[in-house]
């Protein structure tokens, strides 16, 4: 219930090849558990750039998706406390769970410049789908109002997040 899911990491196979199946009807728990997945992913892929980043406007941007992803996800967890829902891991989440590993790893070999670049590539493309997959898929699917509301919300942050790193891949070119 709970998206904002920052838009961080995941590169431009994250949530394409699969990850998130076609037509698939997802039900709220499984939904929640997407879109918090989708959080820690953001997260990780933060922490990793805050340490391996060297352009300061690529590190600026790690600091503001790592700030941004760890506040929606604390009140994806408060919602669903409040709602007394338990988030139900499912095919989708345990893709981008996967793939986002993989990115991660790939991005950890670079360094300097190299990373800098794969890493804004690899958000911009994570936020395209993201958003993508939150108009086409989560927010249709979503029976609850809170949830429903939490991701259009979601989607608005992650299109600003978009833009962002879209600007930032601009300047490192």
């Amino acid at each position: 219930m709970f998206i904002r899911f920052g838009a961080a990491l995941a590169a431009m196979t994250l949530l394409s090849g699969g990850a998130f199946a076609e037509n698939a009807k997802l039900t709220d728990p499984q939904i929640a558990h997407i879109a918090y997945t989708a959080g820690a992913i953001d997260i990780a892929a933060a922490k990793q750039a805050q340490s391996k980043a060297s352009n300061k406007d690529v590190k600026a941007f790690a600091d503001d998706m790592l700030r941004d992803h760890e506040a929606v996800n604390k009140q994806a967890l408060d919602l669903v406390k409040k709602l007394n829902v338990t988030p139900e891991d499912n095919a989708t989440s345990k893709a981008l769970s996967k793939q986002a590993a993989d990115k991660l790893a790939e991005l950890g070999k670079l360094s300097g410049a190299a990373y800098d670049k794969a890493y804004v590539a690899n958000e911009v493309a994570y936020h395209k789908t993201v958003d993508s997959a939150l108009e086409t898929q989560l927010i249709p699917s979503a029976s609850n109002a809170q949830l429903k509301d939490l991701l259009k919300t979601g989607l608005k942050i992650f299109q600003g997040h978009e833009q962002h790193a879209e600007h930032v891949a601009a300047e490192l070119k």
